[in-house]
């Protein structure tokens, strides 16, 4: 019997996750979140909201496990939501989700859960653990519809060790069962897809009531650095992006990429769109180490993103790689992060910082 502290949200994941744990006898402990929200939107935050907080505590009352909520907001606030304005300031679309699960989850999270004595930590990620003799592999999890490895490319051998992922080894479908199985009061709650302290809206209001100053209007410029407009603020289009560009044209025009230093939108036409190459860096190599050669793999470049066929050439000083497709890629982001696969394997990821469109 091990003592297992649960990364609970109120989801039927996580709650899964504890009474799975709980049926295999072990000594399980609820463990939440409270998180920032915008003063005047303190309830807002879709991670821990009252609803979910309570949810929570309900499941672990059926559980019958202890539950503890850990005050998170001003490192999140500090980390997390200055990542996010930061790197849409730097012309980046971020993720923030990908920082949150290093930082949060499994450096301020864990720790708590060690200083109470937890053997491990557990989440309700779909992902597979698979232990090797001298290292912990991080797998695909059997629902690929549901598969949330991406977002754990940043995990360590060292927080491997102290992970377990119980339901990545179900499908969907009957975590749910499951849950109505133990009875709990979340079995069909829908999944939340998104960024928690956005509240459900654009994340350009958001932009625009905690960081108006990133919106400064520029050029608006072709590849070849030819001036057809005017912008409103880069943060205000993403890559790939269509409508709204206010440009006349006799073809459609789409966002190909920002030149943030210059404050200049570059756009171009459909058969511009995307590349081949990326550069990625800072790179987490699961294994602990980057391969010692270039190497075939499979390469996802966003969470809902398919695989596309690559080849990974590490740096020699081990801090990051460059990545070439077999065929040109769509809305490529830096600020976004490519993630390595051989098969069912994840190799590792990090940060996308350019990509071939960059001017």
């Amino acid at each position: 019997m091990s003592k297992i502290v649960v990364a609970m949200s109120g989801g039927v994941d996580s709650s899964v996750a504890a009474a799975i744990l709980k049926q295999q006898g072990h000594e399980v402990t609820g463990m939440m979140l409270r998180l920032w929200s915008e003063p005047g939107k303190e309830d807002s935050n879709r991670c821990c909201s009252p609803d979910s907080m309570a949810l929570a505590r309900r499941v672990a009352a059926r559980l019958d496990i202890p539950f503890h909520v850990v005050d998170a907001k001003e490192i999140f606030h500090r980390t997390i939501v200055r990542h996010f304005i930061d790197g849409y300031a730097a012309g980046q679309t971020p993720n923030p989700c990908l920082l949150c699960n290093r930082i949060i989850r499994w450096e301020l999270l864990l720790h708590h859960a060690l200083a109470m004595g937890a053997d491990f930590m557990a989440t309700g990620h779909y992902a597979r653990l698979q232990h090797q003799r001298r290292t912990i592999q991080l797998l695909r999890a059997v629902d690929g519809a549901k598969d949330q490895s991406y977002v754990l490319h940043l995990l360590t051998q060292e927080k491997l060790a102290k992970a377990l992922f119980p339901v990545g080894e179900y499908p969907k479908s009957e975590v749910r069962r499951l849950a109505q199985e133990f009875g709990l009061p979340v079995a069909e709650r829908p999944d939340s897809q998104d960024l928690c302290f956005l509240a459900g809206e654009d994340y350009r209001q958001f932009l625009q009531r905690n960081a108006p100053h990133i919106f400064q209007p520029g050029e608006i410029v072709d590849r070849n650095g030819t001036v057809l407009g005017r912008h409103t603020g880069l943060a205000n289009y993403t890559i790939g992006q269509r409508k709204g560009l206010g440009l006349p044209s006799s073809e459609p025009l789409y966002v190909l990429g920002k030149d943030a230093p210059a404050n200049r939108l570059v756009v171009g036409k459909a058969h511009e769109l995307g590349g081949r190459e990326l550069v990625v860096q800072p790179v987490n190599w699961i294994a602990g180490a980057p391969p010692g050669s270039p190497f075939h793999s499979l390469v996802k470049t966003r969470y809902t993103a398919r695989p596309a066929r690559a080849e990974v050439t590490p740096f020699a000083n081990g801090t990051g790689c460059r990545v070439r497709f077999e065929t040109a890629q769509r809305d490529l982001t830096p600020g976004q992060a490519a993630v390595f696969y051989l098969d069912d394997l994840l190799l590792g990821g990090g940060t996308i910082s350019q990509s071939e469109v960059t001017l």
